[in-house]
């Protein structure tokens, strides 16, 4: 790009008009790539309804890599997901093994006391031994890699939490119907 300011049919230099006028056509190419630019981007919505330990794990692992992508993400938790968002809750969330058919357990045995807590211990031990990030490092890395971790109003007032109950950087106050329009725009959208 040229920043010569000499007249390209006479060789004079240009006239004050003449520069607005190269001026305004600029910003209004350098308006249209940007605009090129932000359409390109790949959004995704993951809508989190569970609060198991290990259900906390999938929207945070597809989350943060999606962000490392520079997709513009959105992470809306309700009902027992928001649990994942919960400081307090989040360091005590449990792998539910009745149910589950990957527990290598029948669900008569799984539904004894203390299975839940046995299976979750196994899977955190197992986290540890892999080097597996923790869900807060989870929490942490989405955050800072801009992922939109959102906490669904409704059920914050449902479940009588107190919006200081979560993570730094989480958004509360999020209501479905904002949550719904992200969707829309989104080119992927997940329920977990």
């Amino acid at each position: 790009m040229s920043t010569d300011t000499q007249s390209a049919t006479d060789g004079e230099p240009m006239t004050e008009e003449e520069l607005r006028t190269q001026v305004a056509e600029l910003e209004e190419k350098v308006a249209a790539l940007e605009t090129a630019v932000g359409d390109d981007q790949q959004k995704m919505t993951i809508v989190a309804t569970q609060g198991s330990f290990d259900m906390a794990y999938p929207p945070l692992i597809l989350a943060s890599t999606a962000a490392a992508f520079g997709w513009d993400v959105v992470v809306f938790h309700t009902f027992w997901g928001l649990d994942i968002l919960h400081e307090e809750k989040s360091k005590d969330l449990k792998l539910s093994a009745v149910g589950n058919p990957s527990m290598p357990v029948p669900n008569a045995v799984a539904a004894l006391p203390g299975m839940d807590m046995m299976a979750t211990k196994m899977m955190q031990k197992k986290i540890d031994e892999n080097g597996t990030a923790t869900i807060e490092e989870l929490i942490d890395l989405s955050l800072e890699s801009g992922v939109d971790l959102q906490a669904c109003q409704m059920t914050i007032e449902l479940m009588d939490y107190d919006e200081d109950d979560f993570y730094d950087g989480v958004t509360t106050g999020v209501g479905a119907a904002t949550a719904l329009q992200h969707m829309a725009e989104s080119d992927i959208q997940l329920l977990v």
